[in-house]
């Protein structure tokens, strides 16, 4: 017994057939219309099994599934659109930070030190209180965004 079943309109089933017969159209957003049109329990009689699409179609069981309930969820025409991410990104460094960073790696390196190392530099960000926390990939990140190869 299938948890998510999906009936299509008429509307929709068009929409689909439509995205599938275009030729320039997202591979992937094609091949979720094909997938949503052979899951379709409609009048039209009942839809292919799972594992009968993993078998037509370059798909894995989980994908159909996670596909058949998202299409439950959001409708199957929004279904066919990526996730939008969730997560942001907050930057650890602003302007004033990264000018900071940079005069830092541009001075003289510390007491029995050649040269600033990156986890000195992010070590030296915390300790004056520029961020609360920072690690040595995002120094470096930062350090070659401003072209500077002095570490």
């Amino acid at each position: 017994m299938k948890k998510y079943v999906i009936k299509l309109t008429e509307d929709e089933r068009q929409e689909l057939t439509a995205i599938t017969n275009k030729q320039k159209v997202n591979a992937q957003k094609k091949l979720r219309a094909q997938i949503l049109l052979a899951c379709d329990e409609s009048e039209r009689g009942a839809g292919l099994t799972d594992k009968a699409i993993v078998a037509a179609l370059p798909v894995s069981l989980r994908t159909v599934e996670h596909l058949r309930e998202r299409a439950v969820e959001v409708g199957p025409i929004e279904a066919l659109q990526p996730r939008t991410r969730q997560r942001t990104y907050e930057r650890k460094l602003d302007g004033a930070g990264e000018a900071r960073l940079v005069q830092l790696a541009c001075s003289k390196a510390p007491n029995g030190r050649e040269k600033w190392t990156l986890q000195l530099l992010a070590d030296e960000l915390v300790t004056l209180a520029v961020v609360d926390e920072i690690s040595d990939e995002t120094v470096r990140r930062t350090l070659k965004k401003t072209n500077l190869s002095r570490t």
